[in-house]
């Protein structure tokens, strides 16, 4: 089995704001395009125009509806590995494939030494793993490793694939063992969380609760039309009246 580096000089992660992620997967698909000739290459597909489409994706995103009538709401939910400080992925695994960095934190997996007996998939509870088939291995987030230490990249592109593309700014990147850093002061003040903290795993990942709704004219009861004004009768006139009371009631 895999022992875990005592500490690490970093805690490098994300923080992912499920107030404005939208669902528009840009994440997940530049997270496949440049992962399929990264440090994880190839991320296979099998039969993705088929009946039973399915394949390795480092990052996918669910859609949950919570909350009833107008205080429903959808929100999507991005998951991917979250790096835990005790992650049971490296400690059960059986070559030392899957491991720990020291220097920042990141967990990754040796494909020289993967044996795609897929313990870790089992001992993950986030289903942050993806066995590649025709790999015979197993595949994961790897914050883009091969990127944001690339010094042949502009400095603004040396955050993960994700990160860069979202185009709400729902997903952040840095050093969540730095509490003056700017991801580590974002989840204090929003009150992020740790995903299923019960397991014991400390996750570096955060995520930022939804706001409060705010009230407005969907929030509020019908506006009944008022009748009409200045002696006009008629349908045609009724229903314009109505239109006008709606348009300035908005």
């Amino acid at each position: 089995m895999t022992a875990l580096p005592a500490t690490t000089a970093k805690k490098l992660g994300l923080v992912i704001d499920l107030d404005t992620c939208v669902g528009c997967q840009a994440c997940a698909t530049s997270c496949k395009e440049w992962n399929t000739g990264g440090y994880s290459a190839p991320l296979t597909d099998q039969e993705p125009y088929g009946a039973d489409p399915h394949g390795a994706w480092l990052n996918r995103v669910h859609g949950y509806e919570v909350g009833e009538g107008a205080s429903g709401r959808t929100v999507h939910f991005p998951r991917s590995c979250l790096h835990c400080e005790e992650p049971a992925c490296v400690t059960v695994c059986p070559t030392g494939a899957s491991f720990k960095r020291a220097e920042d934190g990141i967990v990754l997996v040796d494909p020289d030494t993967c044996i795609g007996c897929k313990l870790c998939s089992w001992a993950c509870p986030y289903g942050a793993r993806e066995y590649d088939y025709d790999d015979g291995i197993m595949k994961k987030c790897t914050l883009c490793v091969d990127r944001i230490y690339n010094d042949h990249l502009p400095e603004e592109d040396r955050i993960p694939a994700c990160v860069r593309a979202c185009p709400t700014g729902a997903r952040h990147f840095g050093d969540l063992g730095d509490p003056e850093s700017a991801v580590s002061q974002l989840v204090a003040e929003r009150g992020g969380f740790d995903l299923l903290p019960e397991f014991g795993y400390k996750p570096v990942n955060k995520y930022l609760p939804p706001r409060p709704r705010r009230e407005g004219p969907s929030a509020q009861p019908p506006h009944e039309p008022s009748q009409p004004v200045g002696g006009a009768t008629g349908a045609a006139a009724d229903r314009l009246f109505a239109w006008v009371d709606r348009m300035l009631s908005r």
